[in-house]
């Protein structure tokens, strides 16, 4: 037990309030050894905020990532041929993509990836694609709404 005590007072840093941890009673160093790891649980929490706040403006999506209502967002951008689209909902609502790859077929778009990420409660689905003649395009505005109207479905069969 005194080797493990030793092995702790070198694992804590050393505090203004306590000076040496070499003459710390057990007692007291148990406590500041508790003390010390609920200050780490602190940081680990908030460094995890953040990265959930970093993460999500990373990916274009401005949402505040701490709220519970489980909404979607849907952002589409279209360069030339190429599209990106971006859903972002909540772990407890479904949308299922196959759906969405539907509509983007029917707009003349062809899916060339598709992936997600999971950041705290949150799923962000990212999809590239493609227009399939590039003399047709893609139609941005037409394929947000058509998306949206889907999450709007999709809302109100989970709700």
């Amino acid at each position: 037990m005194k080797g493990l005590y030793s092995q702790l007072s070198f694992l804590i840093p050393k505090t203004q309030t306590s000076g040496s941890k070499d003459a710390l009673p057990q007692r007291d160093l148990l406590e500041e050894a508790a003390s010390y790891i609920k200050k780490l649980q602190g940081k680990i929490e908030s460094l995890k905020r953040k990265r959930k706040v970093l993460w999500v403006n990373i990916q274009g999506i401005h949402m505040d990532v701490t709220d519970d209502d489980h909404k979607f967002e849907v952002q589409v951008r279209v360069k030339d041929v190429l599209m990106e689209v971006v859903l972002l909902s909540g772990l407890k609502k479904g949308l299922k993509l196959h759906h969405v790859f539907s509509i983007l077929e029917e707009e003349g778009a062809e899916v060339i990836n598709a992936n997600f990420s999971t950041v705290g409660d949150k799923i962000i689905h990212t999809i590239h694609s493609q227009a399939i003649s590039s003399r047709i395009g893609l139609e941005e505005k037409r394929i947000k709404e058509r998306l949206e109207g889907l999450v709007l479905m999709a809302n109100e069969s989970n709700s």
